[in-house]
């Protein structure tokens, strides 16, 4: 899971890439990137850390062009290392090239075992780089054909960015698993995971890139390639759970309807007394609204946010994601004390944040914490870029829900249906990934 930003056609490009990959930080916050080509060559610079101190002012000045791409890391687990910061970058045929990449390949081991045995040295544990390696093998002067052939190969969500010294490209596995969308302003055009970066430079959406389609933007403008693959959508429904910002519309969902829907429905298909409704900041915010409009409980601050943390799932440790908890969100006891709560979260993985929250609540003061939840129980793991690669991991993989409740402290829990989750979202569940509630997975992951 990250974040990628490409623009074509804008005068101070770098600073236009700044600005969209800190609409996308909280996408990734463990490192940060950019590539930029003033029409020769191609310029990078690329270190751990937050957008703000990766780039200085002066790195930025440096970086003229007019087309560039740029990304937000998250990795998946454990260590991170500054080597599998993104954009990475290669040469082919004489020609200089960059990618980022937000996804996950299922296949990455064995293609990179395969690439290793024929003498390929590897200088990252980055899936982006058997993708890049791949394109440049097959790169003979059309870059498009590259990509098709490498996408006959790779194996598992991939949403990539990818720049020349004269061309922007963009492509999207068929499933469309992860999120990218295409906008124009008066200056060029401008490629993103969500639309945050093409609203904040005054653009305008035009369309998502759809499954397995190849865009080339070049002086020609924009050209639409796809994939020999049939396209089969299915989208990531974690994106309108929690990833995507509460502003972001993805494949025809916008995340800020989809969460408040959510709490409506949850209030019908699971009503409890209560004196209060309380979110669990920030994507559970939309959802509280819903349930307390439904309901008609008063909706109350009960959890204050310290903003200067980061979003505690996407730490990539367990004790990290504890103190992130502690340190992101405090009870506030003059509002909860002597108080029966509904508290309004997007999902349970683990389960230790909600039994962290429900515990220093009631220390707080409430009287009675009843939690709901905006997603189905996810009982499997994710291979598409998700921090869950083990059913170990998973509460609900290893429990019953009368199980759960007890073991967090909950005086109640309940989960959203799989039918009030396709309601809020307004989509055939045919067209969304469910693979973390039902199992069904797009791709199969395992890759022989």
């Amino acid at each position: 899971m990250s974040g990628v930003v490409g623009i074509y056609g804008q005068e101070r490009v770098a600073s236009k890439l700044f600005y969209g990959l800190s609409s996308l930080q909280h996408r990734g916050q463990e490192g940060a990137g950019m590539t930029v080509s003033n029409g020769e060559e191609l310029k990078r610079v690329k270190s751990k850390g937050l957008v703000m101190e990766v780039f200085s002012e002066e790195k930025l000045m440096d970086l003229a062009g007019s087309l560039g791409i740029g990304h937000v890391r998250y990795s998946t687990g454990g260590a991170f290392h500054e080597y599998n910061c993104e954009p990475l970058m290669a040469f082919a045929r004489g020609e200089s090239i960059s990618l980022a990449y937000d996804g996950s390949l299922i296949n990455s081991q064995i293609l990179r075992t395969r690439l290793e045995e024929e003498g390929m040295m590897f200088q990252t544990t980055n899936d982006a780089e058997v993708i890049l390696y791949l394109i440049t093998r097959y790169y003979q002067g059309n870059i498009v054909e590259a990509i098709q052939k490498t996408a006959s190969l790779i194996k598992g969500s991939y949403c990539v960015v990818l720049l020349l010294k004269d061309q922007l490209v963009a492509f999207r596995d068929h499933h469309g698993i992860r999120p990218l969308v295409l906008g124009q302003d008066e200056e060029g055009y401008i490629i993103a995971s969500e639309n945050a970066p093409i609203d904040i430079m005054g653009g305008e959406v035009l369309r998502d890139v759809q499954p397995g389609e190849i865009l080339l933007i070049d002086q020609e403008g924009v050209q639409s390639y796809f994939m020999k693959e049939e396209a089969q959508e299915r989208n990531c429904v974690f994106e309108y759970v929690y990833f995507a910002r509460n502003d972001a519309t993805l494949d025809g969902v916008n995340a800020y309807m989809f969460r408040r829907r959510t709490g409506e429905i949850l209030w019908q298909e699971k009503p409890v007394e209560a004196d209060l409704v309380i979110p669990v900041p920030d994507s559970g915010v939309p959802s509280a609204m819903g349930y307390a409009q439904e309901s008609g409980i008063p909706l109350a601050e009960g959890l204050v946010k310290n903003r200067y943390v980061g979003r505690s799932f996407i730490k990539p440790t367990a004790k990290e994601r504890e103190m992130s908890v502690k340190l992101k969100l405090n009870p506030l006891s003059h509002v909860v004390e002597g108080k029966d709560i509904v508290l309004l979260d997007d999902s349970i993985v683990r389960g230790t944040t909600s039994k962290n929250l429900i515990h220093r609540l009631k220390k707080a003061g409430a009287r009675k914490v009843h939690l709901r939840v905006t997603s189905p129980p996810i009982a499997n793991p994710c291979y598409y870029g998700i921090d869950t690669p083990s059913r170990s991991n998973l509460i609900a993989a290893q429990y019953k829900i009368e199980e759960i409740e007890e073991m967090i402290g909950a005086d109640s829990l309940a989960f959203i249906s799989l039918e009030g989750f396709e309601k809020a979202a307004r989509k055939s569940l045919s067209k969304m990934c469910l693979a973390c509630f039902n199992g069904d997975y797009p791709v199969d992951p395992v890759i022989i």
